[in-house]
């Protein structure tokens, strides 16, 4: 039954070859969508379900009531739950430090040749990582040993056995290899690393490094690393959390403004999980699949909704077909499913189309930098099959089930009425009601798809009250930041050098809390690290008071520049009034306030800027600020000549300052900006062939009509015209219903952004102008192919 069933179905497909095509066309466009989005959340669900200790594996994060949750917490407490906990098996510590702080890091070194954390020797076995070559026992025990990944190790080395062999980590010291990792790129871990440096390593860094030995023992220190324990088998999680809870009271003062608490997070939910400050790995947060799995979903439904029109549309066609089955005995079952399995059938094509889209799309997706940081590489191994089978099942059904009631519904007395008078909402007929849908989701994405664009040109163009051109940034890498200053500053293309800690609205920040008076309320304040040249290179002057001192850098030390902002929250009343007040920094360092800069954005552009200081720290500087004259070219060359100069042994790392400041829009929004604009490209495509299927359709039916018209008279305009004005009507109500609803939906995110576009005129005049001539062009071509017809062509039979 079913074998004749799709039999049918074929010769139908070829029989309404046009309508076969729009129908196979939408749905494989919106299917190759839905399928990227599928492998891409089959690809992120396998993160860690490798492990066969999974269930008992959780990871301690720190919540705080001021901040949002890390994944970071104190290292104070794997002796905790070592001694104080039951039920405790293993505890497993990484920390950050070792080497460059992370692959997605924007602070890489191009010195050091290697990515990674310190980790406890337990790390290996709660992360059942295999050892290729060494001993898993004692690989991470020594101190200055390392564990590195095959890839690693083939970088740094050209011997395929490097166990023994030294690497020089920077300032670090030289760690010697005591084992290699086996290559696993089939199993998935939220881990990422190049390397892992034994625990043991920690303490006898020097305290001049950036790792001090009291992170290990500080309950305040809760950014440094990350624990992991392993229960024992059938011991519950929640008696450990009400345990956590207990230990953060009796560590954190009731007075703690932060308000430290632990929770623990299943090892299976951290991937697909919540979005959370510090997070080892890259990983899609949970919203964002659900994001683009809605924007997938309206494309499908848009599809399905042609599917359901042309279907409904052809129902005079096949009305015959239908009452003649009827009458010679099948009921409305087997009715049912002939439509069921012309669905199933074009839904398999649609696949089949959709998959060849992906493919051809393969290189392209490969390219983009969320997809090279997840390492996904679009694996079509056998798991995936099942999933694209029920999906397409699930498609063929969705888009088929309405059409296959409607038309397995009819009688055969009835079968040569006209069926547009099936009503959805009073007077408008149910194809009219999808078609409207339909256009009215096409214009909120193009709407939107505007908005995110001319949103991404005001954070790249915006005036952030500093002087943003030709500045080049020298990474120091643990150089000498006086003496390369000092090179740099005796060529002629070289206007001014300044040392930095980091740069201003480029999404990076440093805060600390500050006081007025060791009895004051406190306040949160960023703050910069930065030199005397720094104001002067930036091209912001002073409001009051004075810059620091040239002559005598070592007094700089104790001063403090503050922004207007700081002066407001801390009620020094006018900028000239804050000069010379004294403000306490966290552990009581006083500094005293010897000017006031204006406010200038130093926060991305997503929040509102707030109270920041300036400090002048030379420990701090990272890089230097160069402003130049001249083309590019010719700064570089500079720069490599100056650098070879002061660091003949080490590699020159530079970038634009403007490049650097706008990395996080272009990734974050360059990709926004692309995925709406391609789903608002492919809801006006699926809507336009749905409206040409319906213009098509509508103008065969009408064709001895238009005869009629023009053996009396009418022209072709005038024709065109008639055959149109139903169609644009429609689109019109979609506009009125699109257009609210845009705005509605725009302005959830918008609102949410300190420094923001509006919905104006001039996008929902772009917007409709899209829709107008897509819609004009679409059923004018239609219209018009009808009206130029032969009427004696039409007529000859009658």
């Amino acid at each position: 039954m079913w074998k004749n069933y799709f039999k049918v179905a074929f010769r139908n497909l070829l029989r309404y070859k046009i309508f076969s095509f729009i129908n196979i066309f939408g749905l494989g466009v919106s299917m190759a969508l839905s399928l990227i989005v599928i492998t891409l959340v089959l690809d992120q669900y396998k993160y860690d379900k490798h492990n066969t200790q999974k269930e008992r594996i959780f990871r301690v994060n720190t919540l705080s009531e001021k901040y949002r949750p890390t994944a970071t917490t104190t290292m104070a407490l794997k002796d905790v739950f070592l001694s104080e906990f039951t039920g405790v098996e293993k505890v497993a510590r990484l920390k950050r430090g070792f080497g460059n702080q992370s692959m997605m890091d924007f602070k890489q070194d191009v010195n050091i040749p290697i990515t990674g954390y310190f980790a406890d020797p337990e790390v290996l076995d709660l992360f059942e990582l295999e050892l290729e070559m060494g001993n898993p026992a004692t690989a991470l025990s020594d101190p200055y040993s390392v564990v590195l990944t095959r890839a690693t190790a083939n970088k740094l080395f050209r011997t395929p056995d490097p166990l023994g062999e030294v690497i020089k980590v920077g300032a670090q010291g030289e760690f010697k290899v005591t084992g290699i990792l086996k290559e696993t790129p089939e199993l998935k871990s939220h881990l990422l690393f190049e390397g892992l440096a034994s625990f043991s390593t920690v303490p006898s860094l020097t305290l001049t490094d950036s790792i001090s030995t009291n992170v290990l023992e500080s309950w305040d220190h809760v950014y440094e690393g990350y624990m992991y324990i392993l229960l024992n088998d059938g011991y519950s999680p929640l008696e450990i959390q009400e345990n956590l809870h207990k230990t953060a009271k009796a560590h954190y003062a009731a007075e703690d403004p932060s308000k430290h608490d632990f929770q623990l997070q299943s090892l299976t939910a951290i991937a697909l999980g919540p979005d959370i400050n510090n997070s080892i790995g890259p990983f899609l947060p949970r919203i964002f699949v659900i994001f683009l799995g809605g924007l997938a979903l309206i494309i499908m439904l848009t599809s399905c909704f042609n599917y359901t029109n042309l279907s409904i549309a052809r129902s005079l066609t096949r009305a015959k077909e239908i009452g003649i089955r009827k009458v010679t005995g099948a009921k409305r079952s087997q009715l049912f499913s002939q439509f069921i399995s012309e669905a199933i059938l074009t839904a398999f094509l649609a696949m089949l189309f959709s998959w060849i889209i992906v493919v051809f799309a393969k290189p392209f997706l490969l390219n983009l930098r969320l997809v090279q940081l997840l390492k996904w590489d679009f694996s079509t191994s056998l798991e995936v099959y099942p999933y694209l089978i029920g999906f397409t099942l699930i498609v063929g059904l969705l888009a088929g089930f309405f059409p296959a009631v409607i038309l397995s519904s009819f009688q055969p007395v009835k079968v040569l009425k006209d069926l547009g008078g099936m009503k959805l909402f009073s007077r408008f007929g149910l194809r009219k009601a999808l078609l409207v849908l339909q256009f009215a989701i096409s214009l909120i994405f193009i709407v939107s798809a505007i908005l995110v664009f001319k949103q991404t040109d005001l954070f790249l163009n915006k005036d952030r009250g500093f002087a943003v051109e030709d500045k080049v940034l020298v990474k120091l890498n643990n150089s000498n930041s006086e003496q390369l200053k000092a090179e740099l500053i005796n060529y002629s293309n070289v206007e001014s050098v300044s040392a930095i800690s980091h740069i201003p609205g480029a999404g990076v920040t440093m805060g600390d809390e500050f006081q007025i008076g060791p009895e004051a309320e406190k306040y949160e304040m960023d703050y910069f690290n930065v030199d005397e040249d720094y104001l002067a290179s930036m091209g912001i002057g002073l409001i009051a008071g004075k810059n620091f001192n040239p002559q005598n850098p070592e007094s700089n030390k104790s001063k403090i520049l503050i922004n207007q902002l700081a002066v407001e929250r801390f009620g020094f009343g006018s900028p000239t009034e804050a000069v010379g007040q004294v403000l306490l920094r966290g552990n009581s360092t006083s500094y005293e306030i010897i000017g006031v800069v204006p406010n200038y954005i130093h926060r991305h552009l997503l929040v509102q800027d707030a109270p920041m200081a300036l400090f002048f720290n030379p420990e701090e500087f990272s890089q230097l600020q160069v402003k130049y004259s001249g083309s590019d070219e010719a700064i570089i060359a500079t720069l490599n000549t100056a650098w070879n100069k002061v660091n003949p042994d080490l590699k020159l790392d530079y970038d634009f300052f403007e490049v650097e400041m706008n990395e996080m829009y272009n990734v974050f929004f360059g990709i926004l900006g692309k995925v709406v604009g391609l789903v608002a490209f492919l809801a006006v495509m699926i809507s336009c062939l749905g409206l040409l299927g319906m213009a098509t359709y509508a103008a065969e039916v009408k064709t001895k009509e238009v005869a009629i018209r023009k053996t009396l008279g009418a022209t072709v305009s005038g024709i065109a015209i008639q055959l149109s004005l139903g169609f644009i009507k429609l689109v019109g109500i979609a506009i009125l219903l699109g257009l609210p609803a845009a705005w509605f939906v725009n302005n959830l995110w918008l609102q949410s952004l300190a420094y923001r576009v509006n919905m104006g005129v001039g996008t929902i005049a772009l917007s409709l102008f899209f829709i107008s001539v897509l819609t004009v062009f679409t059923v004018g071509s239609q219209a018009l192919r009808a009206a130029l017809l032969n009427p004696s062509t039409n007529l000859r039979n009658e």
